[in-house]
């Protein structure tokens, strides 16, 4: 084959322990198969090579093949003691050599620019391959933002995190930043090359809107003081004796949700749900009448673009990248951080102006379907390959 019609080879490194969908029409990967061929080492929070087959196939196990792409697993997904997070580190280093020898890749991609990003730049060291680090938060206000008033272990998060994103970037040859000002609070990486770019959400396939009659005003992610769901509680109660059909849903795995429940003062109207699979998730999503983000720190916020390909109007804070999916007045609205009383006021004119809901959530569905759709994913995503190997 000639070289220049070879496929690129890239080791990715996923961190999440979510399996890949039972769906290979969304699979990330086998989209980018057309272009790129590599490995994804994966853990996961399944526990024995059985769960994976039953979970995945038959001949999911020991590695499942999809497209140009073999996911190597490493089970039992655990990240609460030192023993196993050594564990996952080792499982990292020596699939991705592994991986490396059986044929070598051009890429080593990470999935976050911490712990992850470091265990990849190891992997460059002894392949020769080039680094590609996804930063996939906003690392300014990462870990600090999660609290109140953080605590020194927050604290010292937040330093380490800075100090991996300074190690890591700094070595890398490519960036996926999700919004343009990710970086800007960091003199020493405004330089660092990079290619900006949403994250992948197979929106073709997400249920489009069927509005709930009474609306329904959904908060789905957590912890729920990151996402603020303290703000939407405090706005949503103003507005209840104005609106007395209106619910409001706040979805999420919440282990302090008892903090959450006294915020409600025993409200009947609002619902705290426990966290689901995502497609039970798009389907509360497509039934909701508005999607509220009112988060303190977000990267992107990919419920805002599940919500956008539903046809569902957003309502989101201007912080990190959430205003570079929603721009206000055209497809949702925004406020200020910390501001529930202009979340407020957010939510009284969506709710007094169903035609406004209607209008916002159909340019909405629009902008999905033809900015961020899987398309300009795959195309953004291989053209920083291209960039990282040429580097």
């Amino acid at each position: 084959m000639p070289e220049k019609s070879r496929k690129l080879r890239v080791l990715y490194l996923q961190t999440t322990p979510v399996p890949p969908p039972t769906d290979t029409s969304i699979d990330r990967f086998v989209l980018l198969s057309d272009r790129l061929e590599g490995d994804v080492l994966a853990p996961t929070w399944l526990e024995t090579p059985a769960d994976i087959q039953k979970a995945l196939g038959h001949d999911a196990w020991p590695s499942l093949v999809r497209g140009s792409f073999r996911y190597r697993w490493c089970t039992g997904w655990q990240y609460q003691t030192l023993k196993s997070r050594v564990s996952v580190f080792w499982f990292y280093i020596a699939e991705g050599l592994r991986a490396h020898r059986e044929q070598p890749f051009d890429c080593v991609m990470a999935y976050s620019h911490m712990t992850t990003a470091l265990l990849g730049l190891i992997i460059c060291w002894f392949t020769g391959a080039k680094l590609v680090v996804e930063v996939v938060s906003s690392p300014d206000r990462v870990f600090i933002k999660e609290y109140p008033h953080p605590p020194f272990s927050a604290m010292l998060r937040k330093f380490y995190s800075d100090i991996c994103l300074h190690i890591t970037l700094l070595s890398c040859s490519q960036v996926h930043l999700l919004y343009k000002e990710q970086l800007d609070a960091y003199p020493l990486l405004r330089q660092v090359p990079r290619t900006i770019f949403h994250e992948y959400v197979p929106v073709g396939h997400v249920p489009k809107l069927k509005p709930a009659e009474p609306p329904v005003i959904l908060l789905l992610g957590a912890p729920w003081y990151l996402k603020g769901a303290d703000l939407l509680v405090a706005a949503f109660l103003r507005l209840t004796a104005d609106f007395p059909e209106v619910t409001l849903q706040i979805m999420g795995h919440f282990p302090d949700g008892d903090q959450l429940r006294v915020l409600t003062q025993g409200c009947p109207r609002i619902e705290i749900l426990k966290a689901c699979p995502n497609p039970e998730a798009l389907h509360r999503i497509a039934t909701s009448s508005i999607l509220v983000l009112a988060s303190r720190c977000e990267g992107m916020g990919r419920v805002v673009l599940e919500a956008m390909a539903a046809g569902v109007p957003v309502v989101g804070s201007r912080v990190g990248g959430i205003p570079s999916l929603v721009r206000d007045g055209e497809n949702g609205l925004l406020f200020p951080e910390e501001d529930d009383a202009a979340l407020e006021a957010c939510l009284r004119k969506l709710l007094a102006d169903p035609e406004l809901r209607t209008r916002l959530g159909n340019r909405g569905y629009e902008m999905s379907h033809s900015d961020f759709n899987e398309q300009t994913y795959t195309d953004a995503f291989v053209d920083m390959i291209r960039k990282a190997s040429e580097d």
